[in-house]
């Protein structure tokens, strides 16, 4: 119980500030020597994340004949990362990213891009500039958010504010664009719990849902009200900390 409830705390803060959460899961998974770091928790905890985010903008997919444009451009800029993922998962690659020297290296490297990225005012926004073009191009940088420690949101506001977004509207982007990928993710959890012939893996799995919708919820709240009245140093800060001590892990 405690082990999942520190896990949903990992995923519901870091699944939608720019810090990664795979990366997030993994460390703390590996330095606490948890039992329950499997990956069915993984996908549990990305359920939660994903009923969290379709609650929060239950308007804007609600009201799906008026933003049938903006969808289409999400769903086209989804393509790539969950087609590239699903071959990485199907293939077992994924496992082999996912350690300490590669987190290091993408926590610092693309942690200074964000920095790059957000130094400037920009005044593009999603509701008048966010066409197909840059769907893609934004699509094309999700797919690096695979490598642990990149951080899907994390390189999504980059690419955003890359393309000269506004901070909030890459930020909302990001989430937007967290709406696909977490349902096929999702999807393939939801079929696993039900699958499964243990009750204490469906009812572990369930809590995992339920907490991390919380604090998924809670996240995407405040940090788009942060967003609003501050620059994402702090994230960036925390970042070169993070791969500088993991670097001294790793190689001292």
């Amino acid at each position: 119980m405690i082990e999942t409830l520190i896990l949903a705390i990992v995923q519901g803060i870091t699944e939608f500030i720019p810090v990664s959460s795979s990366s997030h899961l993994f460390l703390f998974s590996d330095f606490l020597n948890f039992q329950n770091k499997s990956l069915s928790i993984d996908v549990s905890l990305h359920i939660g994340s994903f009923i969290a985010i379709l609650t929060y903008f239950y308007k804007d997919i609600i009201n799906f004949v008026k933003n049938k444009e903006l969808f289409i451009k999400i769903i086209i800029s989804s393509i790539p990362v969950m087609f590239i993922g699903y071959i990485l998962v199907q293939s077992n690659l994924i496992e082999n990213l996912r350690n300490i020297k590669i987190i290091a290296w993408t926590t610092i490297f693309f942690g200074v891009l964000l920095y790059l990225s957000d130094k400037y005012k920009l005044d593009k926004t999603i509701e008048n500039n966010f066409n197909i073009k840059s769907a893609i191009i934004i699509g094309i940088f999700q797919v690096i958010s695979l490598i642990p420690g990149v951080s899907r949101s994390g390189i999504t506001i980059t690419a955003a504010r890359l393309l000269n977004f506004k901070r909030v509207d890459a930020t909302k982007i990001s989430f937007l664009l967290s709406v696909p990928t977490l349902g096929a993710v999702s999807i393939f959890g939801i079929k696993n719990i039900l699958i499964s012939s243990d009750i204490s893996f469906s009812i572990l799995n369930i809590m995992a849902i339920f907490l991390s919708f919380l604090f998924s919820y809670l996240t995407i709240k405040y940090f788009l009200k942060f967003v609003k009245r501050f620059n994402l140093t702090l994230f960036v800060i925390y970042r070169i900390v993070l791969g500088l001590g993991l670097l001294a892990l790793a190689y001292l």
